[in-house]
């Protein structure tokens, strides 16, 4: 005979809770939230439609990053239960890592996920998901300057610092801010087929399926602040002129050591070799005349430090995921008689 649970009627909505912090990022709740309420109206035939719930520690309205407050909101405990997706935003790292040693916050983010068919991080939302135990031993992605951070926050956890978003069953991350978009597109995606999200993707004016990773809007290349002071010194001349002879030899007569030492200490210092930190400061200096020249891939290429277009696109293709075109396209100025 069939059990009650098994001949129940499922509920009429799919409820999907968003758990935000005082100092939340406004967009990492409202982007999310409007890929499933724009879902809810090309949603096939018979499908249930997504309910969603803000609710928070206290229940009173939220102080977001922006200075605005959000609500209604609900206290945490008075959630129903029966969430079928539990959404963590990010925001305020104090916040959300006061959050995380709450001792009321953390037993029940454990609780309401072992319930829920799937979690989800939005942004640095990851970094209370860390703490509460739920990426241990799992891929996990956030924001690309707190990676580190949330590495710190859990046991075997394995960062993906460029990935939009990281799905690890029933765990999903995703990175920096928007990204919790391109997440959320994807969840609606899984529930209800591709012609459904591509009618948000549109309705929104999305990708479907956003190119590239986060090290396309990454600020930078970061270097340790403790770096010792050769090491320091050549880092900062490479970001500032990537171009010349940027050989082994070369770079190790500059440092004043060998080459065999400087390679040592460069990736102690760094966490890349010398060639790879040259490869990364020359792209980032290639996108930067991509933002701000119309000039030809060629002479990007030359004044970026590159041999060759081919090896412009060769290391785009590896470090930002998409071609410098592409990536024009984006972030450059207008086209002449556009």
């Amino acid at each position: 005979m069939p059990s009650d649970t098994a001949s129940r009627p499922p509920p009429p909505f799919v409820d999907v809770a968003f758990i935000a912090f005082d100092g939340v990022q406004m967009l990492d709740v409202a982007g999310p939230m409007e890929v499933f309420a724009v879902a809810n109206e090309h949603l096939p035939p018979g499908a249930r439609p997504y309910r969603l719930t803000l609710g928070s520690p206290t229940g009173r309205p939220l102080g977001t990053h922006a200075g605005l407050q959000l609500g209604p909101v609900v206290a945490m405990q008075d959630l129903p239960p029966g969430t079928d997706t539990l959404v963590v935003t990010g925001g305020s790292e104090q916040a959300l890592l006061a959050a995380a040693a709450d001792p009321m916050v953390k037993p029940w983010i454990q609780a309401r996920a072992q319930a829920a068919r799937r979690v989800v991080g939005v942004c640095t939302g990851a970094l209370v998901l860390a703490a509460a135990g739920l990426l241990d031993g799992r891929r996990a992605t956030t924001h690309w300057n707190r990676c580190a951070l949330l590495q710190s926050l859990g046991q075997g956890i394995v960062v993906e610092p460029d990935a939009i978003f990281v799905a690890s069953h029933p765990v999903y991350t995703s990175a920096g801010v928007t990204a919790g978009i391109d997440l959320c597109l994807a969840l609606v995606e899984a529930d209800h087929g591709a012609a459904t999200a591509l009618a948000v993707a549109r309705e929104l004016v999305l990708f479907l399926r956003r190119p590239g990773g986060q090290s396309q809007f990454s600020a930078g290349l970061q270097v340790q602040a403790a770096a010792a002071p050769p090491i320091k010194a050549l880092t900062a001349a490479l970001l500032a002129d990537p171009t010349g002879d940027c050989s082994a030899a070369a770079l190790a007569g500059r440092a004043g050591m060998s080459e065999r030492t400087l390679a040592r200490a460069f990736r102690a210092e760094t966490g890349l070799t010398p060639a790879q930190f040259v490869e990364a400061a020359r792209v980032e200096r290639a996108k930067a005349l991509l933002e701000s020249s119309t000039w030809p891939l060629a002479r990007v290429a030359q004044r970026a430090g590159f041999a060759s277009v081919d090896a412009l696109q060769r290391a785009f293709a590896k470090r930002v995921r998409i071609t410098p075109g592409q990536y024009r396209e984006r972030f450059g100025p207008p086209a002449p008689g556009r």
